[in-house]
């Protein structure tokens, strides 16, 4: 959504069909802009009446921009979902799924992704064999993320966080890592929280879990084996942090690279 206001009536057609008690967002490259407020009121008028709210990309920042999920899960394109939790911290953001249907509001991932949520939807108000187009992914697959560890904005700790990525297998803690920075915990929380923007904690998993994709996409690996050379130790944490297990991992991505 974006472009030149619309109208009370307008912005109510273009965000929600009303005959079908559906209404559908998307992102395009202005869809991170300011909405107008119009648009946001037929989002909220639409789902106060009971509509489901489909987002498609960037669309789900329309339906956080009208308040609408606060305190929901909700996913987009992985390249916007920190913008999304930077913005709306009270949305339970989650950029490793292809879409999350919750009920009344629903948001995808990418287009693609989009598609695969349409079909979903389609697929439970008609019969199965009524439906044209090839199987649809479930949401709970995983988006393809180029790189879950976030980039660095400064480089005082980079020789730390470069140890931390040669030592992946290893136990690590805060205080043994503010240690090798020769630095208080808390001196050195502040810091690796200023060049990266998240916990030195959050960043290692974030590292181990960037270091269990590779091997699960370029080697035949067992995924125990996996889980224990990426310091995640267990093939149940990779599907805690990515959404799905090793081996639907692998299955989907292994000839991404």
């Amino acid at each position: 959504m974006g472009g030149e206001e619309l109208g009370e009536q307008e912005a109510a057609h273009a965000v929600i069909g009303h005959r079908r008690g559906l209404g559908v967002t998307h992102g395009g490259e202005d869809g991170l802009g300011q909405l107008p407020a119009t648009t946001l009121r037929a989002l909220r008028s639409a789902h106060a009446r009971g509509a489901r709210l489909v987002s498609i990309c960037a669309g789900a920042f329309a339906q956080a921009a009208a308040g609408l999920l606060n305190g929901r899960p909700a996913t987009t394109h992985w390249q916007q979902a920190a913008l999304l939790q930077r913005l709306s911290p009270r949305i339970d953001v989650r950029p490793n799924l292809l879409y999350v249907d919750d009920g009344d509001i629903l948001t995808s991932a990418g287009v693609t992704a989009g598609v695969d949520l349409c079909l979903h939807i389609i697929e439970g108000i008609t019969a199965p064999r009524a439906l044209v187009a090839p199987p649809r992914r479930s949401g709970g697959q995983a988006q393809f993320v180029e790189r879950f560890r976030p980039p660095a904005r400064g480089e005082g700790l980079a020789p730390i966080r470069g140890w931390m990525l040669d030592n992946l297998a290893r136990r690590q803690t805060v205080d043994e890592l503010a240690h090798r920075a020769h630095m208080s915990r808390r001196t050195f929380i502040r810091r690796f929280q200023q060049e990266t923007d998240t916990s030195p904690m959050a960043w290692l998993t974030a590292a181990r879990i960037d270091w269990a994709r590779e091997l699960l996409e370029t080697t035949t690996a067992p995924v125990e084996q996996v889980a224990r050379l990426s310091g995640l130790g267990s093939p149940a944490a990779f599907h805690r942090h990515v959404g799905t297990s090793p081996a639907n991992y692998r299955a989907t991505f292994r000839s991404v690279r």
